[in-house]
């Protein structure tokens, strides 16, 4: 297996925010997903980071003072993010991919103008490895 696309959950899949959203937004989107993480991406359909639950919270506790009005008029790009998942592009080897997925729960994918494409999750990668292993 040599072709990460194999992995990979299409953008139309995918849950995420805009990096103009609001607090708010975010919060009812992660809520609504399910997810404790998503990507962000701009209009324009580029990666722009990861947004946590941890994230949020900390973002509601030092720009809002935990108040769900003020969080309506706070934008997730002023948030102060622990860490972005490091995106891949589509050509990254899975040797590569496998690397980055031990340190994320998901893999940004981009293609060659940086427009998001969509994820891959660890779990995928686990479960076709489990397959592989336990045939």
């Amino acid at each position: 297996m040599n072709n990460i696309l194999f992995f990979l959950t299409p953008k139309a899949m995918c849950a995420y925010v805009y990096d103009d959203h609001t607090l708010r937004q975010a919060l009812e989107k992660m809520e609504s997903a399910g997810f404790a993480a998503l990507p962000i991406l701009s209009r324009r359909g580029e990666y722009r980071g990861t947004l946590t639950e941890g994230d949020l919270l900390w973002g509601l506790k030092n720009m809002c003072y935990m108040d769900m009005r003020q969080a309506e008029a706070r934008k997730i790009m002023e948030i102060s993010r622990r860490r972005d998942n490091i995106p891949v592009r589509v050509t990254t080897s899975m040797k590569d991919l496998v690397d980055r997925a031990s340190t994320q729960n998901f893999v940004p994918v981009v293609d060659d103008k940086d427009a998001f494409i969509g994820i891959i999750t660890r779990s995928s990668i686990i479960k076709y490895c489990r397959e592989q292993l336990f045939k």
